[in-house]
């Protein structure tokens, strides 16, 4: 008589540590679902807890890894300016041999920018926040800004040289054109306000023309 056969099973294993990519993945969610919930219910009334439980994160963990609620808050924020930032390679990429054309390429790219969900969380946040934290308004300025600014001040200077001698006054007319061409359409979008495509980029082309008129003039 044979001996039975013992029976087979399947052995399954343990979930064991996260790789890092999963842990990346993880922290990732745990930042930007915590700025979002920081936009709608304000810092002060937004809880670890609340974060956490969005997320399915422990409590302890969140706490090991960033101490309180405010270093969360700032990590979120900086993390969130590094992914929105514009590389200033593509906006060199967009000029033309045209001024105005080259003008009104990186205009188009930059009002896309923060007209995105993600422009207009880091707009709407800083502006609710800044008043208990002015420095994070001055942070996201200098560093969501600050790069752009720098190279459209050198583009002025490249393209306009016998108009442009002074570094100083390059660089506030390069705010000008940021708070002309692309804080038109975000303003009034952050007021509530639809637009469509066509709407923004007429916009666009206008305030290009305007902020060209007021330069060569």
């Amino acid at each position: 008589m044979e001996n039975p056969k013992p029976a087979s099973f399947t052995r399954h294993r343990s979930p064991g540590r996260p790789t890092r990519k999963q842990a990346e993945a993880r922290n990732n969610l745990l930042l930007d679902t915590s700025l979002d919930l920081f936009l709608q219910q304000g810092f002060e009334r937004t809880t670890i807890e609340a974060i956490t439980a969005a997320v399915g994160m422990a409590k302890r963990t969140v706490y090991a890894r960033y101490g309180d609620k405010e270093t969360l808050f700032r990590t979120a924020l900086q993390r969130a300016i590094d992914e929105w930032i514009v590389p200033i390679d593509r906006l060199r990429e967009a000029e033309a041999e045209n001024f105005e054309d080259s003008l009104l390429a990186i205009g188009r790219i930059l009002v896309a920018n923060i007209l995105s969900r993600e422009g207009m969380r880091l707009m709407r946040i800083t502006n609710a926040e800044s008043i208990r934290m002015p420095e994070i308004g001055e942070h996201a300025l200098r560093q969501g800004t600050g790069p752009t600014v720098a190279y459209l001040a050198d583009m002025f200077q490249r393209r306009l040289p016998e108009r442009f001698s002074d570094p100083m006054e390059a660089a506030d007319v390069a705010y000008s054109y940021l708070q002309l061409v692309a804080g038109g359409p975000a303003n009034i979008v952050a007021w509530g306000v639809t637009l469509t495509d066509e709407q923004v980029e007429r916009q666009t082309r206008t305030n290009v023309r305007l902020f060209l008129h007021g330069v060569l003039h």
